[in-house]
């Protein structure tokens, strides 16, 4: 068997060679004289030119207009020249291998192996835009995905099939947390795996992800695509599609759950803008595209789960929110298409609190459908609500403190100084690459919540206090 190229391709019987390139502009190329060539097929570009070496590049048609085609190509245009250029079109939108030959494996940003081990094979090939799926045959989300991280297990459960983004600002541990929650999530003892799709890292966050997820990486339970901030621009454009093409045919196919981390996804949305200035497009909110929602759309749509399928893929978006402002357009559009959202604060982080995580600004909708009798805990609910009231509570004291002084404060409001202390110390804050399960978690919130009297816990059943009251003597 001979070795197959990156990235498949049609018999080069059936393709045709044209060298009527008009125009070399940024990442794109523009050739004249084309016919039969359509919209996202997949190209290839060589040269002619002497000691260039033999390399091909690759690319897709964005634009077609009577026999000129407009090509981005992924490895950028650098060192072609116009009279010694080629390009031969496939006939068909860019595919790749999928199957189980992806875990274990470390690729680059277009999903070529980086970690020295054989070329990725696969029977079966699948296009990285994905296929359309029939609304009527999705099933909601359903039953939780433990991350082990007690801010999120406890108050925005993570739910299979779920889109759940992560919003952080510069300077904030978001690309550390992300790295955990792909090292450590599970779905119980049912099949599961992860693919990290990084963006745009500098090459000191990529190896420090490498060696969070070794040991995940070593247990064949992960792929890692790893996009660096001096790799082609295109290329970041292409490995979020390429991390859910694998994902689908793993959980839909297969029958596994997949979590999708996705980071960073501001990065993707700046190669995307890029692109679009080099095409002359006329800009949007931000000099963003005016197709950033339906993009971004194209690409958290594709989690969720099947009628009649076993497996699931659910997305964790990370993004970074420039100046930390939340109606940034990325965050923004983000947030409407997805089902809540995990916050992490600086004031959080400047109080020494890992992960940040700023529960009252978090969000997960779909919680319930995670949470709570036959799927954790049948006090997760109830338990989660009135922490969260009770946080609520505190905030209001902590800030009529800083206005008339904590001695003025009354007994009860006092205790609530000392909840809101003990909440972020004994309940949010955990050790870097520290996996708490459930039930750690929960009485970890028993255990701040007992800091209030029981008259305090209205949104807790009575015999569910007693309960525990009497447990804890």
């Amino acid at each position: 068997m001979t070795e197959p190229d990156a990235f498949p391709r049609a018999p080069r019987s059936l393709s045709v060679q044209y060298s009527g390139v008009a125009e070399l502009r940024g990442p794109l190329l523009v050739v004249r004289g084309v016919s039969g060539v359509g919209w996202d097929e997949f190209a290839t570009v060589g040269t002619t030119a002497e000691g260039a070496g033999p390399a091909p590049r690759h690319g897709v048609v964005l634009e077609v207009d009577r026999d000129l085609a407009v090509v981005q190509v992924l490895e950028g245009t650098e060192g072609l020249a116009l009279d010694s250029t080629w390009i031969s079109f496939s006939g068909e939108p860019l595919r790749i291998p999928v199957g189980p030959d992806w875990l274990g494996r470390t690729c680059n940003g277009r999903g070529d192996p980086i970690d020295g081990g054989p070329p990725i094979f696969g029977v079966h090939d699948a296009p990285v835009a994905g296929y359309p799926l029939n609304p009527g045959r999705r099933d909601p989300p359903a039953d939780p995905v433990l991350t082990g991280i007690s801010a999120i297990d406890a108050f925005t459960t993570l739910v299979r099939g779920q889109k759940l983004p992560v919003f952080s600002s510069a300077g904030l541990p978001h690309l550390e947390l992300a790295a955990q929650i792909a090292a450590q999530s599970t779905a119980g003892v049912e099949p599961f795996c992860v693919i990290f799709a990084g963006m745009g890292l500098t090459h000191a966050d990529a190896d420090a992800v490498r060696a969070t997820l070794d040991e995940r990486s070593a247990a064949g339970e992960l792929l890692l695509l790893v996009n660096t901030a001096d790799d082609p621009v295109l290329e970041r454009i292409l490995t979020p599609r390429i991390a859910l093409t694998v994902a689908e045919h793993l959980a839909f196919e297969l029958d596994r759950h997949v979590l999708v981390v996705l980071a960073d996804m501001t990065s993707y949305a700046e190669a995307l803008r890029e692109v679009s200035a080099a095409r002359g497009e006329m800009p949007g909110r931000r000099t963003y595209p005016g197709y950033l929602y339906s993009d971004l759309a194209s690409l958290y749509e594709r989690c969720g789960r099947i009628r009649g399928k076993t497996g699931s893929v659910t997305v964790l978006p990370v993004l970074t929110m420039p100046a930390g402002d939340i109606t940034h357009p990325v965050p923004d559009l983000t947030g409407y298409i997805t089902e809540g959202q995990i916050v992490l604060s600086a004031d959080v982080h400047a109080r020494g609190i890992y992960p940040p995580v700023d529960p009252l600004a978090s969000l997960s909708r779909l919680m319930r459908r995670g949470a709570g009798p036959g799927r954790t805990r049948k006090d997760h609910l109830d338990l989660a609500a009135q922490t969260l009231a009770a946080l609520a509570r505190a905030r209001q004291v902590r800030e009529l403190a800083e206005i008339v002084g904590a001695s003025a404060l009354n007994a009860t409001d006092q205790l609530y100084l000392h909840f809101a202390a003990d909440f972020e110390q004994r309940l949010v804050d955990q050790l870097r690459g520290e996996r708490r399960d459930l039930d750690q978690t929960l009485d970890r919130c028993w255990d701040v919540l007992t800091v209030l009297p029981a008259r305090e816990l209205t949104m807790l059943p009575s015999g569910m206090v007693e309960a525990h009251t009497r447990k804890g003597r």
